[in-house]
């Protein structure tokens, strides 16, 4: 069955970003509940699942039993999205890109802060509950999208290498309903290096 990723720090380490309480809350029981929710649809389908990483899946949301398609989508979605929002932060993060990724950033965006205001003025603009990311394409470009719920960009066969979760529970407690300045601080915690070695794998 499938699982949250293991935190490579303490729940307080992001501060002054992102409050600890936040965090212990966001991973420790809306990320558990969807495990769990996930966990429980799933019970019955082992043939189905077997061999399957949760990516896999959501990459072929028409080959998911229809009996609980939605619900897969949803709750693996889920878990997706959020491991992968929890893997790229770091309190000592890369801040910027290097390399063939800031290359094709400049390519794509003109600067690196371009696409960084692209990003937020997606994420901050998105209405309701949702992610806004930065993807590669089918064409294996970099492009901008945001997914309402829990949406996975696999399901529209993009790979995400960067997402901002725009869900108030990710950021209520410390930034109440400003969800601008939560946005615009996140960039001080998100760890290229990692972003880096997403793309590196993508493109070969």
């Amino acid at each position: 069955m499938y699982d949250k990723i293991k935190l490579s720090y303490e729940y307080n380490e992001l501060e002054p970003y992102i409050d600890g309480l936040t965090i212990e809350t966001h991973y420790g029981k809306h990320l558990q509940t969807y495990v769990n929710n996930l966990n429980a649809l799933l019970e019955g389908y082992g043939e189905f699942i077997e061999g399957k990483t949760l990516e896999d899946i959501l990459s072929n949301t028409n080959s998911i039993p229809e009996k609980i398609r939605q619900g897969v989508i949803n709750q693996g979605g889920g878990v997706a999205n959020h491991n992968f929002y929890f893997s790229i932060l770091s309190p000592k993060p890369k801040n910027a890109p290097e390399g063939k990724l800031l290359e094709a950033i400049n390519n794509k965006f003109g600067s690196f802060e371009a696409m960084k205001d692209k990003i937020n003025n997606a994420s901050i603009g998105h209405f309701g509950s949702g992610w806004g990311w930065l993807v590669i394409d089918e064409r294996g470009g970099l492009e901008v999208i945001t997914t309402i719920n829990q949406n996975s960009p696999f399901s529209i066969n993009k790979k995400p290498l960067l997402t901002i979760d725009v869900w108030e529970h990710a950021y209520y407690l410390k930034y109440k309903n400003v969800r601008a300045d939560y946005v615009k601080n996140i960039w001080n915690i998100i760890d290229w290096s990692k972003i880096e070695n997403l793309y590196e794998g993508y493109v070969k």
